[in-house]
């Protein structure tokens, strides 16, 4: 876990460093795609995995319930984090 967290911050860091250079430009434009692959792979593995298709029935709806609350709650940290954070002025635009 610590390693990861190491990671994150250690590309945090250089990204910050470097952020001037055009090259990270457009790596930002193949993360998309590196995402939607490691999706693909992660649902091939699930779809491959005999005991949890057949127990999908058993597990499904509490990992669909997990999910919901999982999207819910990161869209409610975004909204706040837009309201408290990024809006300037301290006036509402509605």
């Amino acid at each position: 876990m610590f390693k990861i967290l190491f990671l994150l911050f250690a590309g945090i860091g250089v990204g910050y460093a470097f952020r001037r250079v055009s090259f990270l430009h457009k790596v930002e434009t193949t993360i998309s795609l590196t995402v939607f692959f490691m999706l693909f792979v992660f649902g091939l593995s699930i779809g491959s995995n005999d005991k949890l298709m057949d127990n999908l029935g058993k597990y499904g709806y509490q990992a669909f319930i997990l999910a919901l609350f999982g999207v819910v709650g990161s869209l409610l940290a975004s909204y706040l984090a837009y309201r408290f954070v990024f809006k300037k002025g301290g006036h509402n635009d509605k």
